[in-house]
Order: C-alpha cells, then sequence, then structure tokens
C-alpha cells in the first residue's frame, strides 16, 4: 500500500459519512431508519404514556445523529388521532431542537418524488386506498434500489423513514445509490439547516478526476 501525497480535502480525509436517521412519526408505529437498516418503534400505551415512551425512543436512537430527516405531520387526519399524531411531531421537533440537533422537515410528497419520481403515483386508485398504494409504490421502491426489504409490522413506516435518510444523506453529499433527476429535484424542495462540519460534502470532484471512489482512493 502506498503512501496518498497529494492534498485531501478535509472534509474527505475521515471518509466517514455523517449520521443521519429519518423518521416517520405515528403514534401506531413510528418508523425510523439509517444507512441499511430501518426498524418500527410500537408502544401499547396510549395518551401520554405512549407520547413519552416515543418521545424516549427517538431522543435515544438520535443522540449521535449529525441529522435528523423527520416526515411533515400530516394535517389530513382529524379526530382526537390526528390531534395526538400533530403533538406528536411538535414533542419530537422541538427535543430535537432543544438538544441542537439539526433538522429538516420533509413533505410526504416530496418524500414520494424522491423514491418513486413521481408524487402523484395513485390517481386512478379511489381515494380512500390510495395513501396505503403510495406507500406500498415507496417500500418496494425502496427494496429495488437500496435492497432494502420492509417486512412485518411497520413496514410501510420503516421504508418511509429510510427514504426520508437517503434524502438527508444524498443532501449532505453521501448518496446511497444513482438517483434519476427526476428524483433528485425532490431534495430541492426541502428547508435544509445550516451545514455543520460534519455534514459539509466530500469533494466529490477530486475523486472523480481520478476514477476512483473515496474509499479506493484511500486504498490506493
Amino acid at each position: 500500500m502506498s503512501l496518498i501525497l497529494e492534498p485531501v480535502p478535509p472534509a474527505a480525509r475521515a471518509l466517514v459519512p455523517p449520521l443521519v436517521i429519518g423518521i416517520s412519526p405515528s403514534l401506531a408505529c413510528t418508523g425510523i431508519a439509517g444507512d441499511g437498516w430501518a426498524d418500527a418503534l410500537r408502544c401499547t400505551g396510549r395518551g401520554h404514556h405512549r407520547l413519552r415512551w416515543l418521545r424516549g425512543e427517538i431522543r435515544q436512537r438520535t443522540r449521535a445523529a449529525d441529522l435528523v430527516v423527520i416526515e411533515g405531520a400530516a394535517y389530513g387526519r382529524g379526530g382526537q388521532a390526528g390531534h395526538q399524531e400533530a403533538g406528536l411531531w411538535w414533542i419530537l421537533t422541538q427535543d430535537l431542537r432543544e438538544r441542537r440537533v439539526p433538522y429538516a422537515v420533509v413533505d410526504p410528497r416530496a418524500r414520494t418524488m424522491y423514491a418513486t419520481g413521481s408524487a402523484d403515483l395513485a390517481e386512478e386508485h379511489p381515494r380512500a386506498r390510495q395513501g396505503r398504494v403510495v406507500k406500498g409504490m415507496v417500500r418496494d421502491a425502496v427494496a429495488e434500489r437500496y435492497g432494502l426489504t420492509c417486512e412485518g409490522p411497520g413496514r410501510y413506516g420503516k421504508a418511509g423513514a429510510f427514504v426520508l435518510a437517503a434524502m438527508g444523506l444524498h443532501w449532505a453529499g453521501w448518496p446511497l445509490a444513482v438517483v434519476p433527476d427526476a428524483h433528485r429535484g425532490a431534495l430541492d424542495a426541502v428547508s435544509w439547516p445550516e451545514r455543520t462540519a460534519a455534514l459539509q460534502a466530500c469533494d466529490l470532484h477530486f475523486f472523480r478526476e481520478k476514477s476512483l471512489t473515496p474509499v479506493e482512493n484511500a486504498l490506493e
């Protein structure tokens, strides 16, 4: 193995991507994901107990995060369930803010567009089924593009959270896969936070000139 004598951009020296966590909040089953994994958080309790439990779980799993990407609140739901769903979203984002964890809010349509290339996938289906159809398409897209199969309870939340994490990593300069322009445009619809030192993208132009990936360059 030979030494690298040419200067390497400071942000590329560690060759370690930032820790980006995606969250798809839900009272019944909150999806949470990162690079290569996805999980579902389920609590059998109700009311304040469930809100407190979910806040604690999210706090524990994001304690070292460089960026959290969270799905926007689903205000379309009515009644007490919709009221508590919105409350959960505000509890989680307030906690991130207080802990100074950078976060970005992604509209569900932007998430769907990044995953599939279109935000209007289920127009030909009855309105009552459109939401579930779109969630299934997002889940299929995650399996096809990233090789991550989301199964079991919370499978749609897992897939949605993974897409959010993938969007955050892409914005930070560490895309998990090649994404077509129609998908990539969804990143422009997001109000991203200010870049911290951990969120400074690698100078990929430096590596492209050598026809090497960052890891290959380090092992040259």
